[in-house]
């Protein structure tokens, strides 16, 4: 049975089984004690497998996994002192990709794809403003109005806030209010930058699951250092990306290795302040998707940052050192030391403080999917470069790959807010055509009254401000009047 090797004791190989991967697990661990380097290496060994990777880069160096390391310094001790005899500095194939389009590949949604419920937890909406963006969902499907950007989003609103009463009546209560409120949202989203994220042409997930012509897996890297900034949109983004695979991929059961891993850093921010609706849904969404072939590794500074229901599905585990000086630290840690199966010849809660940078507490899924017993041991060090790339050698990842081509440049095709602009274009034709008939008319029954006037020479002649008043008086009897004053109240006329 394949494995990929990530750690080692003083004894043994500590060992992950690629056909267990897709179970799920964390690598957890405080500020500097090695989560970063424990990322790469697994990461590294996945694509070694064949396995593509997706994950997000924070701090900014990760982009060094597509540059061979050398044998020299600190990695050479660790090679030493662990007789890494199979350790090989090598390159990965690596796209790095940017929801700004700024410093990586454009990563591109439209609003239908991301959904009600997730634009209305990247927008803080309250639960009556969440029911009006189901509203206009719902509006947008039956109408056929293709929400692709920000712009079509607003279009509708302007058009639920204009048209309340018609759609207030057939869905429920809409109040220009809670749509101002929404509309506020989608204003300080545009000023975190999140309007460059809707548009076209959306991301394929299919690109994010390719092998390179040597067989390794890509490593698509998110550059999240300007998003991360923007902690709803970065864990929306993240999440929504989730969900999309889950949607798209078809279910293949058990497999000899995944199809992607999935590595959610920082993953504390999904769940901060989300209610337990959006919480449940990441949890089936967890649960479900290993049927799909895909692994989900959550990257956080403490266990206790998962809930305890999303954290039961995490098969593989890796905890760094934690801190314990105050009474919440102390607790925190002594929950971590529960997370394992436990090995007599390993006080967890005591190991935790204690462990070195690049030290771990390991467990992983054995052959029979069973949590092998807790080992004290040091994460391999990285084949890849440790350090920074030039900036030549990063332009060169951008400009050299397929993926620039095809997701640079944005479109813009037909969508609600051309549609509708159209609509509001063809109802201000009408209403200047019933204008214009209303003139021609009040013309025509000025000249018939002047030929056929029989008013006596003694009798004063009407002013043209007394005939005005006589034929609108007439006029707002007459059916095209009365829809004129039904539109000046804003009532849709019934065609």
């Amino acid at each position: 049975m394949s494995t990929i090797k990530i750690a080692k004791t003083e004894h043994k190989d500590i060992v992950m089984y690629l056909n267990k991967l897709n179970r799920h697990g964390i690598i957890a661990g405080a500020t500097g004690t090695g989560k970063t380097i424990t990322l790469k290496v697994l990461t590294e060994q996945l694509s070694k497998a064949g396995v593509p990777v997706f994950l997000a880069d924070i701090k900014g160096d990760l982009a060094t996994l597509s540059k061979a390391g050398s044998l020299e310094g600190k990695v050479a001790e660790r090679v030493t002192s662990l007789g890494l005899d199979d350790f090989n500095n090598q390159s990965f194939p690596v796209r790095l990709w940017d929801v700004f389009g700024v410093n990586g590949h454009p990563v591109r949604a439209t609003i239908s794809e991301m959904g009600p419920l997730l634009l209305a937890r990247l927008l803080e909406l309250n639960e009556t403003q969440t029911g009006i963006l189901n509203i206009a969902f719902r509006v947008a499907d039956e109408k056929g109005l293709l929400l692709i950007d920000m712009k079509d989003l607003k279009a509708l609103l302007q058009e639920l806030a204009e048209n309340s009463a018609e759609y207030t009546t057939k869905y429920g209560n809409i109040t220009k209010q809670s749509i101002g409120a929404i509309q506020r949202s989608l204003l300080v989203l545009e000023d975190q930058g999140g309007d460059k994220f809707f548009g076209e042409p959306a991301i394929d997930l299919k690109d994010f699951m390719q092998v390179d012509e040597s067989g390794k897996g890509y490593i698509n890297i998110l550059m999240a250092q300007t998003l991360f900034s923007s902690p709803k949109l970065y864990s929306t983004f993240l999440l929504w990306m989730l969900s999309e695979l889950f949607e798209a991929l078809p279910e293949v059961g058990d497999v000899d290795k995944p199809k992607m891993v999935y590595f959610f850093d920082e993953a504390h921010l999904l769940f901060d302040g989300a209610p337990k609706a959006f919480v449940d849904k990441v949890e089936q969404v967890v649960r479900l998707i290993r049927s799909k072939g895909v692994g989900i590794y959550f990257v956080t500074q403490n266990p206790a940052d998962i809930p305890e229901n999303i954290l039961g599905q995490l098969g593989n585990r890796v905890q760094h050192a934690l801190r314990a000086y105050t009474p919440k630290e102390i607790k925190a840690v002594k929950l971590a030391s529960t997370t394992f199966r436990q090995n007599p010849n390993v006080d967890t809660a005591t190991v935790i403080t204690e462990l070195k940078v690049g030290e771990a507490l390991v467990s992983c899924l054995n052959e029979d999917a069973q949590p092998e017993m807790v080992e004290r041991a040091f994460v391999r060090p990285p084949e890849s470069f440790i350090g920074a790339i030039s900036e030549e050698e990063y332009r060169a990842l951008i400009n050299n790959s397929p993926m620039e081509v095809k997701y640079r440049e944005a479109v813009d095709r037909d969508s609600a807010f051309e549609m509708l602009a159209r609509k509001a274009a063809q109802v201000e034709q009408t209403k200047q055509e019933e204008i214009q008939n209303l003139e021609e008319e009040r013309v025509e029954t000025e000249r018939y009254e002047d030929r056929t006037s029989t008013r006596s020479a003694g009798r004063p002649r009407k002013s043209q401000l007394e005939k005005t008043t006589d034929t609108l008086i007439k006029t707002v009897t007459s059916t095209v009047g009365r829809e004129i004053i039904r539109g000046l109240f804003g009532i849709l006329k019934k065609k």
